[in-house]
């Protein structure tokens, strides 16, 4: 046996470089590189991170018709210096360039002059006329370091992959943690044009983008299926997101880069995202097809990225489909419509202008918006009040989400009315229950499935565990959750149909929100928080905005309390006399002291908030209720940064929230480690 048998290169390297032969890539180790132009790679020296012979091949054979000055202007834009940018910015630009080509001037022979022509970077459409090369030990140097990856995949002479491979019994964090970290930060230049990273031990492998932390690399175990078993290992990985045609989908339809205070994030999708999306195309042509317009539920669970889901369904569509395409994205709640457009202004799917002009005010806006030139339209469900005809347009998508609640049972009939050639597509976090099959006959079945068990064993989302910790309460009606759930979600509608739950419930309603009850819940919010042993964020979740503004009140009171005690107990503690050595007392007492100082800490810094929806004369309504909204409400509008960036941020001391509808759903919130649910619900995951 070869004393090298069990090396990283012969346990995981080599065999990888063989798969990506078998995918079509042609493959080199540039172990003992040569150099100069009749060198193996064409390289003039190890600082080059992009083999101009290959790349200047693709770039002719892509634009035949154009000179070769052209070509050379397209080289120059595609390697030109961008130390100076930050590594996302640079990788955007670049980005760019390969999606939508680059602008070269070239003479009009016709006319006279110049002329602007749209060069390609990449054939999208068939991707085995693109050049795929896997170098294997490149060497790269860096102002202070020479780099050396394991494997680097370029595509038409430019570097997209970069693979760091550890031998079975390392940690694959190993590979992010000290060598894919290190190379961004001595060779930023290597990542300029890259598509994703990849880090793996064999069993365990992980892909992200160059934005990413390691606990946003995630798995790859499907590679044409939802319904394939799942399996984690180097070669699933390789086949789903390095095959040809799988590497440029996941490029050209699966990368966004998205804008936030701290800068540019990429996102790649993940995979349950890519094949969901993919599902959802091959069903709404279809449903064209067929001429029935159900394009199918989507239920990818709550923390699964599902609106990013969205952007990626309607930003494929289109780029790959011939059409004036229309999508109109439908929401029950107007905080979910803005979280939803704010996710597609901040990817660039729209601007922040047309995002604004295009929220529909009113039915009759929503007819003159579809009309329009318009991609992408924002509204809410109540717009379809009655079935009247808005548009007989077929080249309309209705995105809708969370299109199970009961606000839809009628409304979505009506959208069919009144978009009677658009194709519908639901998003959902949660299945679809038998008294929702009316969801079914507009939407039509499943096109996608991932559960919160998948996206747990999947680490999209981390896992539930949950307390029961109701206070208790005698009740004679043992069907109580059925008569409130249908009443509470119809009362999201809006703000105003609130008083509908004590008007409809009545003395099940007062039950819960007993004053008595809503003490001992209080209570006990106060003890558990603060009995955790962390200091991590939590949202209390009520049955309306009244108890909401309740809940806050009277936690403020116990959390006032508390500190009073605590304050007490250590003034008590500190009058104590010490004695002169450290005696079993004395240290005991030096334990209580560092803990009630600690507890101390907790309680004067954190900061709590109430989070409700607005509505028309909720001041007054509330002031009836002997409940000041005024100053939360002017809080929610005015707090800069906003109060969910605030909570988002785990080093932010606003640490309690309080809720009833809003942050429920489409709020992807991970510092959030404990949520109170004083609120009965249904199918919620």
């Amino acid at each position: 046996m070869s004393p090298h048998a069990y090396t990283e290169d012969q346990l995981i390297e080599q065999p990888a470089i063989a798969l990506f032969a078998s995918l079509g890539w042609q493959t080199v180790s540039a172990q003992s590189e040569t150099w100069g132009a009749g060198g193996l790679l064409g390289r003039e020296t190890k600082g080059e991170v992009v083999l101009l012979e290959h790349l200047r091949a693709a770039l002719a054979l892509f634009n035949p018709t154009l000179p070769p000055e052209a070509i050379r202007n397209a080289v120059d834009a595609l390697t030109r210096d961008r130390s100076a940018m930050s590594l996302a910015a640079a990788n955007r630009e670049i980005y760019g360039l390969l999606k939508e080509g680059i602008a070269v001037s070239i003479p009009d022979l016709e006319h006279g002059g110049q002329k602007t022509e749209r060069l390609r970077v990449v054939d999208w459409a068939q991707p085995e006329n693109n050049d795929f090369l896997l170098v294997s030990q490149l060497t790269v140097v860096g102002n202070l370091y020479t780099c050396r990856p394991d494997l680097v995949g370029f595509v038409n002479g430019l570097p997209w992959v970069v693979i760091e491979l550890k031998k079975p019994g390392v940690p694959a964090r190993t590979a992010f943690d000290d060598n894919l970290t290190h190379y961004k930060q001595q060779v930023p230049n290597l990542f300029w044009s890259n598509a994703l990273l990849i880090a793996s031990n064999g069993t365990d492998s992980r892909v992200g983008s160059l934005t990413a932390e390691w606990d946003r690399f995630f798995e790859w175990k499907r590679i044409e299926r939802e319904d394939e078993p799942r399996r984690v290992s180097l070669e699933v990985m390789l086949r789903g997101t390095c095959e040809r045609r799988r590497l440029l989908d996941l490029v050209e339809n699966f990368t966004l880069f998205s804008e936030h205070k701290a800068g540019v994030v990429k996102i790649l999708g993940q995979n349950h995202q890519v094949l969901g999306v993919n599902n959802a195309m091959a069903s709404m042509l279809e449903a064209r097809a067929l001429g029935h317009g159900r394009g199918g539920v989507f239920w990818q669970t709550q923390g699964s990225g599902k609106s990013f889901s969205m952007v990626f369904f309607a930003q494929k569509v289109l780029r790959k489909l011939a059409g004036n395409w229309t999508f109109v994205v439908v929401t029950d709640r107007v905080e979910l419509d803005e979280q939803i457009a704010k996710t597609f202004k901040t990817t660039g799917a729209v601007s922040e202008a047309e995002g604004d002009q295009c929220h529909a005010r009113s039915g009759a806006h929503l007819r003159e918006l579809l009309r329009g030139n318009h991609r992408y339209v924002f509204t809410l469900v109540h717009k379809f009040q009655t079935a009247e005809l808005l548009s007989e347009r077929s080249d309309v998508i209705v995105l809708t989400d969370e299109a199970h609640r009961s606000q839809y049972d009628t409304l979505a009939l009506n959208m069919r009315a009144a978009l009677p050639k658009a194709t519908f597509l639901a998003f959902t976090g949660t299945p679809l229950i038998a008294s929702e099959a009316r969801t079914k006959d507009v939407f039509g079945d499943y096109v996608s499935i991932y559960d919160f068990q998948q996206s747990i064993e999947d680490g999209a989302t981390v896992p539930l565990f949950y307390e029961n910790r109701t206070p208790e309460l005698q009740l004679i009606n043992p069907d109580i959750n059925d008569d409130l759930y249908a009443l509470i979600e119809a009362a999201e509608l809006a703000p105003e149909q609130e008083a509908k739950l004590a008007r409809e419930l009545g003395r099940q309603y007062h039950l819960i929100t007993r004053d008595d009850r809503l003490d001992s819940v209080a209570q006990d919010i106060v003890r558990h928080f603060l009995g955790r042993g962390f200091i991590g964020k939590a949202m209390v979740v009520s049955i309306d905005k009244a108890t909401a503004l309740r809940m806050y009140d009277k936690v403020q009171a116990y959390w006032q309390a508390e500190i009073t005690r605590v304050q007490q107990a250590l003034g008590e503690l500190s009058y104590l006399p010490r004695s002169g050595g450290m005696s079993a007392e004395q240290a005991r007492r030096d334990r209580q002291l560092a803990e009630f100082n600690q507890r101390l800490r907790v309680l004067t810094t954190t900061e709590m908030a109430v989070i409700v929806s607005p509505g028309q004369n909720e001041i007054a309504q509330m002031q009836t209720l002997g409940l000041d909204i005024a100053p939360h409400r002017k809080r929610m509008n005015e707090s800069q940064p906003g109060l969910d960036e605030r909570f988002k941020d785990v080093d932010d001391p606003l640490r309690l929230v309080f809720v009833c509808a809003m942050w429920l759903t489409g709020f992807d919130a991970p510092s959030c480690s404990t949520v109170y649910l004083d609120k009965p619900m249904r199918n919620l995951l």
